[in-house]
């Protein structure tokens, strides 16, 4: 199974408005100065627990590099990273209708986190799952683990 995340606003938010990790020690959080959602730890590890590929799927331009090492700081691999060059290239390609910003059935991924309306509004159309994460929702852990465990119960 494979769940990914979108980023912005998602798992790196603002901490002013919402709950953060704590942030990375000096020099690292100079590097790496996005914040993650707190609980994202915790989640992923359960998640990593159950043998379940986490990825990430952005429309940012973070590099790779740049992604990986600031969840490997927070002791996690992420598995596999979309960004907005890789989904340019693999996703839209030459095709001249345009694609929708994210496009997870494309990657076989089974559940897609993310803050952004429209991007559930394409899973409708798309045929892909989306869960929909409000900025302060305690109880966003629990909600992800819910749904993978009932996708997981389908399959």
């Amino acid at each position: 199974m494979i769940v990914s995340f979108d980023l912005d606003d998602t798992l790196f938010i603002n901490p002013e408005k919402c709950s953060a990790e704590k942030s990375l020690h000096f020099p690292l959080n100079i590097v790496f100065r996005d914040r993650l959602r707190a609980g994202t730890v915790k989640l992923i590890s359960e998640l990593k627990k159950k043998n379940i590929r986490v990825w990430i799927y952005t429309t940012s331009f973070r590099s790779e590099w740049y992604i990986k090492t600031l969840f490997r700081c927070y002791g996690i691999n992420i598995d596999y990273i979309v960004n907005s060059e890789r989904h340019k290239k693999e996703v839209q390609g030459e095709k001249s209708e345009p694609m929708p910003s994210k496009y997870p059935s494309r990657y076989r991924i089974d559940l897609h986190i993310d803050d952004d309306i429209s991007v559930a509004e394409n899973g409708k159309i798309y045929g892909f799952k989306v869960y929909l994460i409000s900025e302060n929702n305690p109880k966003w852990v629990d909600e992800i683990l819910n749904q993978v465990n009932k996708i997981k119960r389908a399959v």
